[in-house]
């Protein structure tokens, strides 16, 4: 129990083939191809990103930022301009 049958995924294909059409299928798979591709291509980018930088020198750490408190007067309320 727990995995799907032959006649499972035949059910479920026609099923699936009756809400969104023959003519919407091919679509959606064309774009789903597309946005994978571009998912691939930026997933390569960012892991070469990384290792562009020598191996040499350490990374630069990032600058830290510091918050400024900022004090509410008697006439401060918590509601969110519109």
């Amino acid at each position: 129990m727990g995995s799907l049958q032959p006649w499972h995924w035949l059910i479920l294909a026609v099923v699936i083939l009756l809400l969104f059409g023959s003519k919407k299928l091919p679509d959606a798979a064309r774009s789903l191809g597309k946005s994978l591709r571009i998912f691939k291509s930026e997933v390569r980018e960012l892991q070469n990103d990384g290792k562009s930088e020598p191996s040499g020198t350490p990374a630069a750490s990032p600058t830290p930022v510091q918050s400024e408190r900022v004090d509410s007067g008697p006439d401060h309320t918590d509601a969110r301009p519109a």
